[in-house]
């Protein structure tokens, strides 16, 4: 091989092939995220990323250079989860929404007290609540609305971004964002519950 030549099978500058897997690269991390939230469980995820990736690669060919490629990945993820693995049933309680209030914590933690006793007793549950606890809140969401949480939350995309990853509208996305967070915050005080961080902050010992 002489100085300088490409390694043997690697795509020629120019290929398709290498800017497919320039712009997917950077995103694998929070595919995997993405798809660990959707699917719970990391064996689905990885088949998840890993079939998204191969239909993304099949399509590439019709992905328009200059425009969103992530938001474009994500439709293709999000579709292949929807279509796949959406009939399945949930493990688990989901979490109910329609009696779920606006300001849920604020509501609960002043009903017992807590503001005599904590600042912002709010925000003093959320900061004991660690990423595997928040995760799994998340979890318990009904699929539309955890697919929007997952990519405002965890991939921290724009409503624009999200609308053209799940192909709804605007509106869509800011209703189902709202409901999701009235959702995760009876979800997040059930697992601070659980976990003793409520009686925690009613002993004063948060």
């Amino acid at each position: 091989m002489e100085p300088g030549a490409p390694p043997t099978g690697a795509a020629p500058p120019g290929d398709e092939t290498a800017d497919f897997e320039r712009l997917l690269m950077p995103l694998l991390g929070s595919a995997y995220s993405t798809a660990f939230r959707l699917t719970r469980n990391a064996a689905d995820a990885e088949d998840l990323v890993q079939e998204a990736v191969l239909l993304a690669c099949r399509g590439f060919g019709g992905f328009e250079a200059g425009t969103n490629f992530k938001a474009w990945f994500f439709r293709i993820l999000t579709n292949a989860y929807f279509s796949k693995y959406r009939q399945q049933r949930r493990r688990g309680t989901a979490v109910e929404l329609e009696d779920t209030p606006e300001l849920y914590l604020y509501l609960q933690t002043a009903s017992l007290g807590l503001h005599a006793k904590v600042t912002d007793p709010a925000e003093a549950l959320m900061n004991r609540l660690d990423a595997e606890l928040v995760g799994a809140a998340l979890q318990e969401l009904p699929d539309e609305y955890r697919a929007v949480a997952a990519l405002y939350f965890i991939n921290d995309m724009t409503y624009d971004d999200i609308a053209a990853s799940l192909d709804v509208p605007i509106g869509t996305v800011r209703s189902r964002l709202h409901r999701a967070r009235r959702m995760l915050q009876r979800a997040l005080w059930r697992a601070a519950q659980e976990h003793g961080i409520v009686a925690d902050l009613d002993a004063g010992t948060a």
